[in-house]
Formats: C-alpha cells, structure tokens, sequence
C-alpha cells in the first residue's frame, strides 16, 4: 500500500514550466496521492482548473478536494446568464480506494500587513482500503510565521487525535437511510508543514527528543516516519529553490498514529522528481 504527498506548485517545476502530466508520470504506482498547491482559476497558470485536469490524469481514482482560499476574481455575463471566474488554492486526496467521508478543516490564520497570507487547510478523507478503513490528511501549513504555524499545527493535532469522539463527517445516521461510516484510529498525516526538522513547530508536532530514549511512541503525538528510519539526515531536504538551488531544505513530512508506525515498510524523497520546487515523499506500507 503507497502513498505519497507532492506540493505541486500549481503545476510548475523547476524548469518554470508547467506540466501536470509530468507530475503525474511522478506519481505512478501510488494508491494514495496527497498533493497541496492545487488550484482553480488562478492568474498565475492561466486559471486552469487543475482539479479536473488531475482528475483527467487519474480517472480510476476517487477524489477530495478542498479549497481553503476562495475569492471572486472576475466576471461576465453571457446570454443574460452571470459567469464567474474564483480563484481557489487548497489540497485534494486521490485513492484508489473508496473516499468514504471527508472534511476541509480550515486551520488558524491571521491578518498579515506585508506579505500574502491565504487561508490554509488540511483535507480529512476516510478511505476503504483492502485493509480496512483509513484516515489520510493533505496538510499545507502557513509558510511565513512559526507563530501561526504552531496555532496550526495544535488546531490540527486536536482533529486528528480526537477523530473519533468528534465523530469525523457525520454520526448518528442509523435511521437516517445512510451506510454508518466507520471511525478508524489509523491515520497518515502527509503534506508541505513549511518548517525544518527541531524546530519549535516540529517539536510541537513528534514531542521533544529525550537524550537518554529518543521520542519512544506516545498516543499524544505523531510519528515522523522519516525520522524514525533515519531518513531524515542533513542531505535530505523536500525543497530546492528554482532553478536548483542554492537554498534547500526539508519541508515536507509523513506523520502516522504509533498503532500504524510498525506497519511502515519503506519511506523516502524522491529528489529526482522535477514537476515543482518541492519533491515527494513516499510511503510504503505492509
């Protein structure tokens, strides 16, 4: 079972062209793709609607997508009839597997003065697989301020960790005519968190690392995959920027529950993926 996430950059790779059937050649053999920087009706890659050109791409594939940023960019009237064009930015899941349920969780944001802030999200899906059902997020966290990173990721931690007392999309339907939806306390958190490895948003995240233990599995915190197999070394970075370099770094993470960590087969970065400044990180499990 595969998974991978890819900040896909609304489409641009590190030659500044863009090419979602390269990102897609990327991604082949996946089971469950986590993308981020997905847009509709953006300037910036010709409003192309990227959602149904990936859809396209992968038509086997279910789909979730959820835009955090919706805005009006323009409009016409044809035939009588108003035409709008939105410009949306958010995270979209593809399984191929059943998506049972979903949610787009708006996490915290606050008003910048000075640079773009866009409202960021994480989008929840609940998947049927083989092996039963799962929880896979998309994440995209801020990437200006630590401060509304930590907001963030303490917003996201108490959805992921409380699933099932919230009760994920929807509960209480056994009268209601709909198929009861199943709770499950596996997840995989994938995406682009916007912050390096010891930072105080990673230690916010995994917990901080004991001199003596390491981070031993708690229930309260999430596994760094990467980390946990020694991946995550300082010639290991999810991000370069265009055209390849000089600045790198790792930004981009696969985080499981500690029930699911001795399930992982495999996980790695494929550095060699030239479809955005970012590259993707894979998941493999039994």
């Amino acid at each position: 079972m595969k998974f991978v996430s890819y900040n896909i950059q609304y489409g641009f790779g590190l030659d500044g062209l863009f090419d979602l059937e390269r990102i897609a050649k990327s991604l082949a053999g996946a089971d469950v793709i986590a993308l981020q920087e997905v847009t509709r009706g953006s300037p910036e890659n010709d409003h192309v609607d990227m959602v149904a050109a990936l859809q396209e791409l992968f038509p086997d594939f279910f789909i979730s997508y959820g835009a955090g940023c919706d805005v009006l960019f323009d409009f016409v009237v044809e035939n009588g009839r108003r035409k709008e064009r939105r410009f949306q930015f958010g995270n979209m899941i593809l399984s191929r597997w059943p998506i049972l349920a979903t949610r787009n969780l708006l996490l915290p944001r606050s008003h910048s003065v000075e640079l773009i802030n866009l409202q960021r999200s994480a989008v929840e899906a609940v998947i049927d697989t083989p092996d039963g059902a799962i929880r896979v997020y998309s994440v995209h966290l801020d990437h200006v301020s630590p401060d509304e990173r930590m907001a963030q990721i303490a917003f996201l931690k108490e959805r992921v960790l409380n699933f099932v007392a919230e009760g994920g999309s929807l509960t209480g339907i056994g009268s209601n005519r709909f198929p009861e939806l199943p709770l499950p306390q596996d997840f995989v958190v994938m995406g682009d968190f916007n912050m390096e490895p010891e930072t105080p948003e990673y230690i916010a995240t995994v917990g901080h690392d004991d001199r003596f233990y390491g981070r031993a599995l708690r229930s309260n915190q999430l596994v760094d995959v990467l980390a946990r197999f020694g991946r995550l070394t300082s010639d290991c970075y999810s991000w370069i920027e265009p055209p390849e370099g000089p600045a790198k770094a790792h930004l981009d993470y696969c985080f499981v529950n500690h029930a699911l960590f001795p399930r992982v087969r495999d996980v790695f970065v494929d550095m060699d993926a030239k479809g955005s400044d970012h590259f993707p990180v894979w998941l493999e499990l039994v």
